[in-house]
């Protein structure tokens, strides 16, 4: 054990610049799937994907069609009869705009108090490269326990549209025994924390239209529907007083958390004044009778996600708009459905428009709410892999964002995921300055080794 330990060890600090360097040379790809213009980048990056993976001691790795983005596939089988762990991450990343808000360059990686800068560096270049150099470490000094496959896809940030038919599609080639994911948070470095679940996503968006073209304010304000008004009214009307969503049926599947388990998330250390401080807010805001933590992991949410309409170029124009249009998106909890939801939300925006304007809905993504058991041997082979280099047991949490594919996988390939995240809450995803500690980076190539070792144990 402290021989595997010790050669870890000294692999890692030998070559941890080059690994650092190796990261941000991902970094500096525009990978962003959402935006066309980036096709031929996409393709660049699954090749650098592949390579590395090739570099870092796997056996194969290729890049591999879908119906859309291709994915990255690579493996190391030392022998058959071992466990087999099935490594998932994603090498697209999000749009960079509002891109005057970044303090540095989006695709051009910058360290800065002991943090990368750049987009994709948490969500999720920097977490699944920590995969990749950890099989590094194990494959260069011979101490692998477990057979190791990667699947690495490139539509994570638009829903994974292709994913579900390449998993159905490739069932021999994916078979493992558990899936890893590095694709969340931890409570901080002082708090280590393992999620066992992700919320669903159901994402839609809503187009009012009043008059056939925009209309002087002043000769037909107030006689006509204005559509920013309408749509500003429908999205303020869903919710109450006590910030409870109002939509008639958006509780009516919500798995509700047993005291039990709310008792287990109050044990974790919370400072609400520096929450606040780090976001730049006063104040708190959320669903009366439930913590932050709460609010973030085990209730619904529903989320304006951009509103635009009318005149909003320089200096004034003083029209009625013809059209107002927003994106909204609900996070959904354990036993809601994606599907169920989404016709929900559509049907309740088509409904509550008066007359004098039109509404169109339409449907983006979604995906499913996903829980893990605590008592599955992956999970405890995580916590023991975290008490073994943070000195601490991890709390187990429910993280608040989404992961679209993992009731896919799970679904497809019969076996369960565990969330082993290494980024932190403040990292900034999908926000301008989005950053990743580079301890943290470290810290989850030194750790995710123990994860192999101890699901290796009999």
């Amino acid at each position: 054990m402290y021989f595997i330990m010790n050669e870890w060890k000294a692999y890692q600090e030998q070559h941890k610049d080059r690994f650092l360097n190796e990261m941000m040379d991902l970094l500096r790809i525009p990978s962003v799937s959402a935006q066309s213009e980036h096709k031929k980048d996409m393709a660049t990056c699954a090749e650098a994907v592949k390579n590395s993976l090739l570099a870092a001691g796997a056996d194969k790795a290729e890049v591999m069609a879908t119906s859309g983005i291709p994915v990255v596939y690579g493996e190391k089988i030392i022998d058959p009869a071992l466990p087999t762990v099935l490594v998932y991450g994603h090498y697209d990343v999000q749009p960079v705009e509002p891109l005057e808000l970044w303090n540095t360059g989006p695709f051009e990686p910058t360290i800065k108090d002991g943090k990368v800068y750049a987009r994709g560096s948490a969500d999720d270049k920097g977490q699944f490269f920590m995969h990749v150099k950890a099989l590094e470490v194990m494959a260069k000094t011979n101490t692998m326990q477990t057979n190791i496959k990667f699947l690495i896809e490139g539509e994570e940030e638009v829903g994974s549209p292709s994913l579900g038919q390449f998993v159905h599609d490739h069932k021999e080639l994916l078979k493992a025994d558990v899936i890893l994911i590095s694709d969340s948070a931890m409570l901080s470095m002082d708090t280590p924390s393992l999620d066992v679940g992700m919320r669903g996503l159901s994402y839609i968006e809503v187009e009012v239209t009043g008059a056939n073209r925009d209309l002087h304010s002043g000769t037909y304000g107030g006689a006509v529907a204005n559509p920013i008004t309408i749509l500003a009214k429908m999205i303020a009307d869903c919710h109450d007083s006590n910030n409870h969503i109002t939509i008639p049926g958006f509780y009516d599947d919500v798995l509700t958390a047993t005291e039990e388990e709310r008792a287990l998330m109050a044990k974790a250390p919370f400072d609400e004044e520096e929450y606040k401080k780090e976001i730049g807010i006063k104040a708190l805001w959320g669903e009366k009778g439930y913590t932050t933590f709460e609010r973030t992991g085990i209730r619904p949410t529903l989320e304006l996600n951009g509103i635009w309409g009318g005149y909003t170029g320089e200096g004034s124009k003083t029209v009625l708009p013809s059209k107002a249009t927003a994106k909204i998106s609900a996070r959904l909890v354990p036993n809601q459905s994606s599907k169920k939801m989404t016709k929900l939300l559509l049907d309740y925006f088509s409904s509550v428009a008066p007359e004098g304007v039109t509404v169109k809905v339409f449907e983006h993504h979604g995906g499913e709410p996903y829980l893990t058991p605590i008592d599955s041997k992956g999970y405890k082979a995580a916590a023991k892999a975290i008490q073994q280099t943070f000195g601490k047991e991890p709390v187990p949490v429910r993280g608040g964002g989404s992961i679209p594919i993992c009731s896919i996988l799970e679904r497809e390939l019969g076996i369960k995921i565990i969330f082993m995240g290494f980024g932190l809450d403040s990292d900034g995803l999908h926000s301008p300055n989005e950053k990743y500690g580079i301890e943290n980076f470290y810290k989850g190539i030194e750790t995710i080794p123990y994860f192999h070792k101890y699901f290796a144990e009999k």
